[in-house]
């Protein structure tokens, strides 16, 4: 069986681990293109107009998998764990694309933060019974999943810890990793900053738990898991990068409490806030990324000398 995975959203979080998984499970999978300007404009013309960016972009994604696979992949994720819910965005995919699309066969699982042994890919397990797989062939696909997942994290943040090591200057770009990973949506600010002479930092190769635990000290009362983890990662590496770039794709609700948040609160180093949509110009944006790192610059040139 050829399981579609949309390149989207989650898929920037949980690739390697659904990947292995269905691999584990003898199922082929295909993921989806890079998301382009048509992938986009596609999926905007199926949405509301209420729906954020990162949604017209994954329904882009879906459409681009009709006919080449026998089902695609749509979870439902609503929380890792009891304090640790997801935007409420992800509790209603399925069901947004399966009414968007109905021609299209899907394959989903509910995860409900259930048996903290599974990291809350619980909802994984069940799928087994869809694909006409034994519990016990599930259970280990799972658990090899769940360890690719790991490793892949882990070498991530040794990674970006090494290139941090070297000088020049350092930006943290507090946002989403469906967003930064996007080549389309946030995909263009790192690689203006790089063209600057400056090394993008990302919150999704931090240390999750210790950007969870960080993020206490600018509020108590986040529970979006994927926010708590970006804002936690500002504390975290405060004193290690030079600027911190707020990237927020509109119309995001989750988002603008947040990085308002963090624009009332962060202090001791520069921020600026990016506002991404679906009308966006990279000439704007590669303005402001420029002039960001022309002010870090000087600063950094001013406390030198």
């Amino acid at each position: 069986m050829k399981i579609g995975l949309p390149k989207a959203l989650l898929y920037h979080r949980y690739g390697v681990l659904w990947e292995t998984f269905f691999k584990k499970l003898d199922c082929e999978t295909v993921v989806s293109p890079d998301t382009t300007f048509d992938m986009m404009s596609e999926g905007a013309g199926v949405s509301v107009d209420e729906c954020c960016l990162p949604v017209k972009v994954y329904l882009g994604h879906v459409k681009s998998l009709q006919g080449r696979c026998d089902r695609v992949f749509v979870p439902r994720h609503e929380r890792l764990s009891k304090n640790e819910e997801f935007c409420p965005r992800f509790w209603g995919l399925p069901d947004i694309v399966r009414s968007t699309f109905p021609e299209i066969p899907l394959l989903t699982c509910d995860h409900r933060g259930q048996r903290k042994a599974c990291g809350g890919h619980a909802g994984l397990l069940t799928l087994g019974r869809q694909l006409g797989k034994s519990p016990v062939q599930t259970l280990r696909a799972l658990r090899e999943a769940l360890k690719a997942q790991e490793h892949a994290e882990k070498r991530d943040v040794f990674m970006q810890n090494r290139h941090m090591a070297g000088g020049g200057i350092k930006v943290l770009l507090a946002a989403q990793p469906y967003i930064l990973r996007d080549r389309y949506m946030g995909g263009p600010v790192p690689r203006i900053l790089r063209e600057q002479g400056a090394l993008p930092v990302y919150p999704d190769c931090c240390d999750r738990a210790a950007c969870v635990k960080r993020s206490g000290e600018l509020t108590q009362d986040l529970y979006w898991v994927l926010n708590r983890e970006v804002v936690g990662a500002i504390p975290l590496l405060q004193k290690q990068v030079d600027g911190v770039i707020l990237v927020t794709a509109f119309p995001c609700g989750t988002d603008s409490l947040v990085n308002e948040l963090i624009l009332r609160r962060v202090t001791g180093v520069p921020v600026t806030h990016i506002v991404l949509d679906e009308q966006q110009g990279e000439a704007g944006l590669q303005t402001r990324v420029e002039c960001f790192v022309d002010i870090l610059k000087e600063r950094r040139r001013k406390h030198v000398s």
